[in-house]
């Protein structure tokens, strides 16, 4: 019996035993804000703008009760506290990869708010090059004030919090107008034209990223 009591599905399945303890409202979506690293309760409220102070806190306490989540104080120079996932809750990290992708096959009915780590699960779940690079590809791309590293290396896609050492691109822009270059396709060119984006080293490897991606369907 699952210590949610009369919330639980009272079932042996191991789907219902899994639901039982990340099926709530915005369960999942706090576990996915944390898959990158842990983050204070203000940067999670600021990732999930839609979610109310209490909700996110009940959340939070049933999972770091149900082993998912736990609380940890945060190095020099924030020295905060915060959440971050267990080795049980980052045992999630290929089942939100799965739900990312079937659900990226979906139309986007509204035009809500994608926090950073979210766009950043995104490229993970929707990588899918034309042609896969010959050879690895490491870009700093820097979303102020978010700096992560994203390495391509033929079908494989790797995406970490920080910088890049020796990188072979730096790009540094919006995760607005990121999110539009790799998803709507928006054009690069009059963005650099307007200091929107900034690209040092090798721009043609900046529009293989920005074109190796699986983009929604448009709403019917």
């Amino acid at each position: 019996m699952s210590s949610r009591g009369e919330r639980s599905y009272d079932d042996p399945c191991g789907i219902a035993r899994a639901l039982d303890r990340v099926g709530e409202r915005w369960a999942l979506l706090l576990i996915r804000e944390l898959i990158f690293g842990p983050k204070r309760f203000t940067d999670l409220r600021r990732g999930l703008p839609g979610a109310s102070q209490n909700v996110l806190t009940q959340r939070l306490r049933e999972l770091e009760r149900d082993g998912i989540v736990e609380r940890v104080r945060l190095g020099p120079p924030a020295g905060s506290r915060a959440y971050r996932l267990t080795d049980l809750g980052r045992g999630l990290e290929p089942v939100l990869l799965a739900l990312a992708a079937w659900g990226s096959d979906l139309p986007i009915r509204s035009g809500g708010e994608l926090s950073v780590d979210a766009l950043m699960f995104a490229l993970r779940a929707t990588y899918q090059p034309r042609t896969p690079p010959s050879r690895p590809i490491t870009y700093e791309v820097s979303l102020d004030p978010e700096l992560f590293r994203i390495t391509l290396d033929g079908d494989q896609i790797d995406v970490a919090r920080g910088a890049a050492t020796e990188p072979d691109t730096v790009i540094t822009t919006s995760p607005d107008l990121l999110r539009d270059l790799v998803y709507a396709g928006r054009p690069l060119e009059p963005e650099l034209k307007r200091g929107e984006i900034m690209i040092t080293g090798n721009r043609q490897a900046a529009k293989r990223l920005f074109t190796s991606f699986r983009r929604p369907p448009r709403p019917s």
